[in-house]
């Protein structure tokens, strides 16, 4: 008995470590590069690896630098903000808005060809971006959308268009038919099952897909650096921090507020979305 209250105990604090090492692992780069960008360049250079800011050395002066515009002295990543926010808010949705009935069509239909098309939507990811990213810029330029925030939002959909289907497409799988054969027998047209039966069943994954789809869109590089280089009033946030890192000018703390910016809007999204997704799953398990 004592053996086994030993064993228990020891399980308990090991996992306790585990989680703790986890979190400062995780936490610790986060911590460090937001203590940066509130601490004046003066300071940060007498003692560059403190962990704590004193509340007289606190300063926003880094994060109204990175906001206010370049023509007012600085880094105009409101600009910024405001094109990633367009820009990933409609990649998202309209990926949503194509691959929910792609999705269904693929997980509920028969026709030729059906069981292929899942390895398909796969196989798109064994190439690297780069591989189609010439092809890309070459059909883009040629239709005059390169430059152009609409132009990249397709970029995105193709990107995020296929693992999207996959993913919704396992989960329509895991619904009942029964319960979409009972609304047919109802009267529900396949619109009216997919809008009142599947669809709300389906609200986690498409949550979950819709927060894989933004995060792609926002931080995404590549796509932004190869089509809107010369036009600096289109960039993205990810484009503005690549500016940032690369002035020789640029204070590391103006940097990491440039950072912390980039990454917040992700975390906040991310704990958000994690509560809707544990009251989505609640509610349809209440609901029966």
């Amino acid at each position: 008995m004592d053996r086994d209250r030993i064993e228990t105990v020891s399980l308990r604090w090991l996992r306790r470590l585990v989680i703790t090492a986890f979190l400062l692992v995780t936490l610790l780069p986060f911590w460090y590069m937001l203590v940066l960008s509130v601490r004046p360049i003066e300071r940060l250079l007498l003692d560059p690896g403190s962990l704590v800011v004193p509340f007289g050395e606190l300063t926003v002066a880094t994060y109204a630098e990175v906001l206010k515009s370049v023509e007012d002295g600085g880094q105009g990543f409101l600009t910024f903000i405001r094109n990633s926010g367009i820009v990933a808010l409609a990649a998202t949705a309209l990926t949503l808005v194509i691959a929910i009935p792609g999705a269904y069509a693929v997980s509920r239909l028969r026709f030729f060809g059906r069981r292929q098309v899942s390895a398909l939507f796969l196989a798109v990811y064994l190439f690297p971006s780069i591989v189609i990213a010439i092809p890309l810029f070459v059909v883009f330029t040629r239709a005059g959308l390169r430059g152009s925030l609409v132009g990249l939002v397709l970029v995105y959909i193709s990107q995020t268009l296929p693992v999207s289907v996959y993913m919704l497409k396992n989960y329509f799988e895991t619904i009942p038919v029964s319960l979409e054969e009972s609304a047919a027998i109802d009267g529900a047209g396949r619109l009216g099952i997919i809008r009142r039966v599947s669809l709300p069943l389906a609200a986690p994954s498409v949550m979950a897909v819709a927060l894989y789809d933004f995060m792609i869109a926002w931080n995404e590089f590549l796509f932004a650096l190869l089509f809107l280089v010369d036009r600096p009033n289109r960039w993205t946030v990810s484009l503005g921090l690549s500016l940032l890192s690369d002035g020789v000018e640029v204070p590391k703390t103006v940097l990491m507020a440039g950072s912390v910016i980039l990454t917040l809007p992700i975390v906040i999204l991310f704990f958000a979305s994690e509560r809707l997704l544990t009251e989505g799953l609640t509610s349809g398990a209440e609901k029966g």
